[in-house]
């Protein structure tokens, strides 16, 4: 499969929260819904999703396709973010995730992006050693985090 990425649409939702789920991400403090609604509201152009297909009208919209693969990516004027990013487990190993990092680092780059992050959980080995193929590295710096708005 050559990916066709496209732009996230709002009918791609459901999907895109399936693919999430078989890629374990979700968590039972986020509502991957409202994620989405915040990301669409935010840099929309930055979050895209994988098609399975050759063909251009998929990418267009006109043809019914299955998205095998999704990610936000952002950038805040400081520094880009990788989030969401997963492969359909069958796809997984294909290169579909390199090649979607390679365009979110495309795009971040055209904005002037100079560094990007991922944020990995811990022990999540797979992931950690898919990324160090790509370059990346531990920071030396711990993530905080505090909840402002709960997704009950």
């Amino acid at each position: 499969m050559a990916p066709v990425f496209r732009p996230f649409r709002p009918d791609d939702t459901e999907a895109v929260v399936a693919l999430w789920d078989a890629c374990g991400l979700l968590r039972p403090w986020n509502d991957p819904r409202r994620d989405i609604a915040r990301k669409v509201a935010e840099q929309p152009e930055l979050f895209l999703v994988a098609v399975d297909t050759d063909e251009p009208e998929a990418a267009a919209g006109t043809a019914d396709v299955a998205v095998v693969g999704a990610g936000m990516a952002g950038y805040d004027g400081h520094r880009g973010w990788v989030n969401y990013l997963a492969v359909a487990p069958e796809l997984q190993g294909s290169g579909l995730g390199r090649a979607f990092m390679a365009e979110f680092e495309r795009l971040l780059t055209d904005r002037g992006c100079p560094k990007v992050n991922v944020q990995v959980r811990e022990g999540n080995e797979a992931v950690l050693g898919f990324y160090a193929s790509l370059g990346y590295a531990t920071d030396r710096a711990v993530s905080l985090g505090k909840r402002l708005i709960a997704d009950d």
